[in-house]
């Protein structure tokens, strides 16, 4: 019932700690660079942006209402967010704004983030606990097996004894001058196998 040890790597554990603050910079940093490009101040790039994130909004919208899948209305809804957000950072020409906007962004990715960490952890938990008592209930039922079948062993090891010293106590008995094997089945004893005539007289 041993089961090997897995150690991940610190980088396996760091990531999904990172991650949010990794995709609010992506974010950011792509929207200035396209604020670089031509889009600051550009109104036809600030209602192309506003149009996508109210699009992924309403679609965040319908497939709560259609489907009910939490993933796929919280990706929605995370793509609006994103959208606006780059909208934003992209359109402004001082760094203010939108890192005011990161740092909002930032910290809504991580209360999200936080809550389904925390239902994850809640799992893993209740997981490692239902592991550990079935593997404790299968080492009990284990171990009594091993000792009902050490019991039997034992048991049919001292009969096979006990019978092998009895039919050697009887085949001494049955050589010994003077014996009766009538007597002992008159007094009840199981019948004994035939002895010689000659050694009965």
């Amino acid at each position: 019932m041993n089961e090997p040890i897995v150690a991940r790597h610190w980088l396996a554990i760091a990531a999904p700690k990172a991650a949010p603050a990794i995709a609010t910079t992506t974010v950011l940093a792509l929207a200035r660079i396209w604020n670089a490009n031509g889009a600051e101040h550009s109104v036809g790039n600030a209602v192309l942006m506003t149009s996508l994130s109210l699009g992924a909004a309403a679609a965040g919208v319908a497939a709560g209402n259609s489907t009910g899948d939490s993933v796929l209305v919280g990706a929605a809804f995370a793509a609006s967010g994103a959208l606006a957000f780059a909208g934003v950072a992209g359109y402004t020409d001082g760094l203010p704004l939108p890192m005011l906007l990161w740092s909002v962004a930032t910290a809504g990715a991580y209360g999200l983030a936080a809550r389904y960490w925390r239902t994850d952890r809640r799992e893993r938990l209740t997981h490692e606990r239902d592991m550990s008592e079935r593997r404790e209930e299968y080492a009990h039922v284990e171990r009594v097996e091993t000792l009902r079948a050490t019991t039997q062993i034992e048991v049919a090891r001292s009969g096979a004894a006990y019978a092998e010293a009895l039919a050697q106590a009887l085949v001494t008995r049955a050589t010994l001058p003077g014996f009766d094997p009538r007597a002992l089945e008159s007094a009840g004893l199981p019948q004994l196998p035939a002895v010689d005539t000659a050694q009965e007289r």
